[in-house]
């Protein structure tokens, strides 16, 4: 196993044990995150984000599995199985992870899910309906980042 492939293990280990803290140490400081559900963040966005997370999760579930490491480069496959805390409905969501790695730590990840599928899941009816649009898309970016802010304004981070 690489370094990069062990600092993509650690990076799960420590989100299945809710462990935010191990999680930044994954990170290089330079990063640059995005995802369908918060969009493009920097690193103490990114790092408060998973602390929100981890935080907030009850019935968090994490499997992961690394399908492909070249150079700096790690490929892996996670799912999150959990209950939506707004709805109380269950959701499955299969996420594909990009890594791209500098000095031993990953400085850039995005990861990609299937946006319908999980409003689907997470939202129901409403979900099925808006869930594949770029204005429900855009009203969750509003959503997540209000969220993240006045998380990392309660917690002073910044």
């Amino acid at each position: 196993m690489s370094n990069n492939e062990s600092v993509v293990q650690n990076f799960y280990s420590a989100f299945k044990q809710k462990n935010a803290k191990e999680m930044k140490a994954c990170y290089n400081p330079d990063l640059q995150f995005e995802d369908p559900a918060f969009g493009k963040l920097a690193y103490t966005q990114t790092c408060a984000m998973w602390q929100m997370l981890c935080e907030s999760a009850r019935d968090l579930s994490i499997e992961f599995t690394i399908d492909n490491a070249q150079d700096e480069i790690v490929e892996s496959t996670w799912i999150a199985e959990y209950t939506f805390s707004k709805t109380g409905r269950y959701v499955r969501n299969e996420i594909s992870a990009h890594m791209v790695f500098k000095d031993g730590n990953i400085i850039r990840h995005t990861d990609s899910f299937n946006l319908h599928k999980w409003a689907r899941q997470a939202m129901g009816f409403q979900g099925l309906l808006l869930g594949g649009t770029s204005f429900f898309k855009k009203k969750l970016h509003q959503q997540t980042g209000y969220q993240l802010k006045k998380y990392m304004s309660k917690n002073n981070l910044s």
